[in-house]
């Protein structure tokens, strides 16, 4: 291993900013010089230097001894820093914050949005980086628990027998397909010699009880019934404790100075000490723009309003558990179970009906009376119709008058049942304690009434949030989003209750950075319109004094590299029918042009549909072999087979959505042309957009300039960063919505993307340039 350079000391915790600053810059340079494939970037050292410089204000006081009160918290510092594609910027942040980390021995956790950059964080930028440190690390990725199978729930399924899913809760096919008799019978079989296999590869060390690591990633139907739920664990007190795949990741992640996890999980967790505390700890958030969102999803409640079967089953499974281990009910479960399902079913028939009557329904369905009665699999309320998917807001948050009532009903009965839920499991634990051989028995019996306990919760949680009352109109606070969701699937209608909190900032405010001591934000696309404005507001970060922000520039040439084109069309956006034909014309003649890999985006399904459909006719018919359309297959397999073409010479070219706008790194000819069907405006019938927006009116602001432009210009930074990927790339942006150029908004959002050069076309195919 190398001596480590002479400014960069990590022997000693360093006392002061100054030092602070030095060891983690000096870190920095260290890894540069050393790291094979290395080579020096002026953005990449920029933003190394601002995260030094932020967090160099942060100490560390020492820990309290038992019994002394903690001293003052001291200075805190969050880096946000927009880094422009080719900065590198995981290095930036991992050789700058881990050793200041390690030097006070303290933890650093990296969270991202997707998968790939997980994988890339664990598979090569880590393990080059301990490699070369003088001080090594250990690191791990952390996952949910229900990515990793409960061993106790496993061997009890392997049986094969159907009947073995009533043990856990399973019912109205949320684990399993809707059959009945012998058909049940032979799925269950079937599946039962899987477990069974399963349970062989554990025994035989072939497995570590990790979904993600099956050679086959089984269907959720399958997984669900031996997935490890916190609810339906008893944790140290199963029997399976010492062998728990769970708990062994769990393990290994307590001897990790580095741990790699998702925005879900780190939010999902906060309080739950399953990960470590955020005010203790060192914390990178890469895609960092997705933390807006992310938190609002996590806040967000919703609860079933069709499928009650499960609540016929829930008097028997807690009577059976409280009577094997003499634990006396303090209400009358069967009583409140069907109260429940009445309810639900009353709330059900009182949605149905105001659905029934939706000028955006009737719009959709196209005709009155295109849906009919039919009878619930359950008996109890259920509809048949064959409309698409329709959503239907309470506005203003506010709660229609005779259904208060209701669900006030379903939030007290849900209510009652989680506190006779509570007491049983309570119970169950303290005897898998005081008597370790009737553990085995204390688990199965905890996971049998466990299942029940997330349908309850998520019960009463959306009904307790329906009933709040929206805050007055002067108050200047955000009400709560509340909506109506209905579809349908395996041909019968399906129906859900939502609320949402609006504020995403208020909520990581409240819930993560008021814990955080240490921090930095980062992705290459924080600023939008010219400004950090927007990311600053979605993630709670605006008006924080101990925020440090700073743009760094990409690498690339972008003028010389890459050109962006704006087509104009005859067509007015606005008018979808006719913008649609007239750019999906265009962009068949445009596809001709394509020589080896492109990249087509749409903004919605129908659209993509449309233009598949023109492949499959026409004078079009000769592209169709070229095309690779997001799935037909799954992502890995399509970009693998892209890849490939491209690779033997042919021409491939991906159409796909907005989860391919991000994240795809597709360099060289791999992606030589990137096309824009439309400006990606999030869709309009988006039920919270549509009550941030009512509510932002109603304080006279206005949504769309806050919020949709910034966010629509986010969202085109993404799609337009596919082009180029590394400082080689040459590429071609073609944007066929004309209101980039000729709107003051698209103006705005030209502002937030790189320098390319700019030329618009005309309906005769003329190009010209145009100034910025």
């Amino acid at each position: 291993m190398s001596e480590p350079d002479a400014t960069f000391d990590p022997s000693s915790p360093p006392r002061g900013p100054l030092a602070r600053e030095a060891l983690a810059l000096g870190a920095f340079d260290h890894v540069v010089l050393r790291l094979d494939g290395f080579r020096p970037r002026e953005g990449q050292r920029e933003m190394a230097a601002h995260i030094a410089q932020t967090l160099s204000v942060v100490d560390w006081p020492p820990k309290p001894e038992k019994g002394e009160e903690p001293g003052p918290a001291g200075p805190r510092a969050i880096a946000v820093v927009q880094a422009g594609t080719g900065v590198g910027k995981s290095a930036a942040y991992a050789a700058t914050v881990i050793p200041l980390a390690l030097a006070q021995q303290k933890r650093v956790m990296i969270s991202t949005a997707t998968v790939a950059l997980q994988e890339q964080l664990m598979a090569k930028d880590l393990p080059a980086l301990s490699a070369v440190l003088p001080q090594p690390f250990a690191f791990a990725l952390a996952k949910g628990r229900g990515r990793y199978v409960c061993r106790l729930k496993l061997d009890q399924m392997s049986g094969g027998d159907a009947s073995s899913a009533d043990l856990f809760g399973d019912s109205d096919g949320d684990a399993g397909p809707a059959l009945k008799g012998d058909a049940l019978e032979r799925v269950w079989a079937e599946r039962g010699k899987l477990y069974d296999r399963w349970s062989q590869m554990l025994d035989g060390g072939d497995w570590d009880g990790d979904r993600d690591r099956l050679a086959e990633p089984p269907e959720g139907d399958v997984w669900s019934p031996v997935a490890a739920e916190r609810h339906t664990c008893t944790a140290r007190h199963c029997p399976s404790y010492n062998g728990c795949s769970y708990y062994r990741s769990r393990a290994k992640l307590a001897q990790a100075q580095v741990i790699v996890v998702n925005h879900d999980l780190l939010l999902s967790t906060l309080g739950l000490h399953a990960l470590p505390d955020p005010s203790d700890c060192y914390l990178v958030f890469d895609e960092a723009h997705h933390l807006g969102s992310v938190a609002q999803g996590q806040f967000t409640e919703s609860m079933d309003l069709m499928r009650g079967g499960w609540l016929d089953k829930l008097p028997r499974a807690v009577t059976d558990v409280a009577g094997a281990i003499g634990h006396s009910l303090g209400a009358d479960v069967a009583t409140l179970a069907r109260d429940l399902k009445a309810a639900q079913a009353d709330l059900a028939r009182r949605a149905m009906a105001r659905l029934a009557e939706s000028p955006d329904w009737l719009a959709l369905s196209g005709k009155q009376g295109g849906m009919r009665p039919r009878n619930g699999r359950d008996g109890g309320a259920g509809f048949e119709f064959n409309l698409p998917n329709a959503t239907e807001r309470l506005e203003g948050g506010l709660l229609p008058a005779d259904w208060t009532d209701t669900v006030g009903q379903i939030a007290r009965h849900a209510g009652t049942l989680l506190k006779e839920f509570e007491l049983l499991a309570a119970q169950l634990k303290v005897l898998a304690r005081d008597d370790p051989g009737d553990a085995q028995r204390c688990a199965q019996l905890y996971s049998r009434i466990g299942s029940f306990a997330p349908r309850v919760q998520h019960m009463a949680a959306t009904a307790e949030l329906w009933l709040q009352e929206p805050p007055a109109k002067d108050s200047g606070q955000a009400p709560m989003a509340k909506w109506l969701e209905a579809g349908i699937q395996n041909g019968l209608v399906t129906l859900s209750a939502h609320a949402c909190p609006l504020n995403p900032g208020g909520l990581l405010r409240a819930h993560l950075w008021s814990k955080v001591r240490a921090a930095v934000a980062t992705s290459a696309s924080l600023v939008t319109c010219g400004g950090f404005d927007h990311f600053l507001h979605e993630s709670g970060l605006a008006w924080d004094d101990d925020v440090q922000t700073r743009e760094v520039q990409s690498p690339f040439d972008h003028a010389n590299q890459g050109r962006l084109v704006v087509v104009q069309t005859q067509s007015d956006p606005k008018d979808v029918e006719g913008y649609s034909r007239e750019m999906l014309d265009l962009l068949m003649d445009d596809l001709r042009e394509v020589r080896r890999g492109a990249l087509v985006l749409f903004t919605s399904k129908a659209l993509m549909r449309r233009a598949q459909d023109l492949l499959e006719r026409g004078s079009h018919g000769d592209l169709r072999s070229k095309v690779l359309a997001q799935g037909e297959a799954s992502r890995t397999q399509l970009l693998q087979r892209h890849a490939s073409r491209v690779a033997d010479g042919e021409t491939s070219i991906l159409f796909g959505l907005q989860s391919f706008g991000e994240g795809l790194d597709l360099p060289g000819e791999l992606c030589e042309w990137v096309f824009i069907t439309k400006l990606p405006f999030a869709s309009p019938s988006d039920p919270v957009g549509q009550a941030r927006a009512d509510w932002l009116k109603a304080q006279g602001r206005d949504p769309f300039s806050e919020l949709v432009v910034p966010a629509t210009g986010a969202r085109l930074l993404q799609w337009t960063g596919r082009a180029l990927r590394t400082e080689t790339d040459e590429a071609v942006v073609v944007c066929y919505d004309a209101r980039l150029l000729r709107q003051s908004y698209g103006r705005r959002m030209l502002k937030g993307l790189p320098p390319y050069r700019l030329q618009r076309r005309d309906a005769g195919g003329m190009l010209s340039d145009v100034s910025r």
